[in-house]
């Protein structure tokens, strides 16, 4: 498991990716990656799973604790490149009601 993350050139938009199991394990570097100080002037929050292979309820707790810090109803924040098994656990959690899902 790892977490990276990587700000925009305008510092608008905050690409967080997560490779492997995305569960509790990954909770401190998930939580650094969007608390950095380089993404005080972030609007955009973006997660890449194109690397994830499983994600548990504790990831999916990560990911509205995301949502919480990025300004909850008005939060900009989509989650991208997630493979089938990974997109369906959201889709059963109705996690395209909070997040937009691409």
């Amino acid at each position: 498991m790892s977490v990276e993350s990587m700000v925009s050139g305008d510092g608008q938009e905050l690409t967080i990716q997560v490779s492997g199991r995305f569960d509790f394990s990954a909770h401190q570097a998930f939580r650094d990656a969007y608390e950095t100080p380089a993404s005080s002037g972030v609007r955009k929050f973006v997660v890449d799973l194109s690397g994830t292979s499983y994600l548990d309820s504790s990831a999916l707790g990560m990911l509205l604790l995301l949502r919480d810090h990025a300004g909850g109803d008005t939060a900009e924040v989509s989650i991208v490149n997630c493979n089938q098994d990974v997109k369906k656990i959201l889709a059963i959690s109705n996690f395209e009601q909070l997040f937009a899902i691409q």
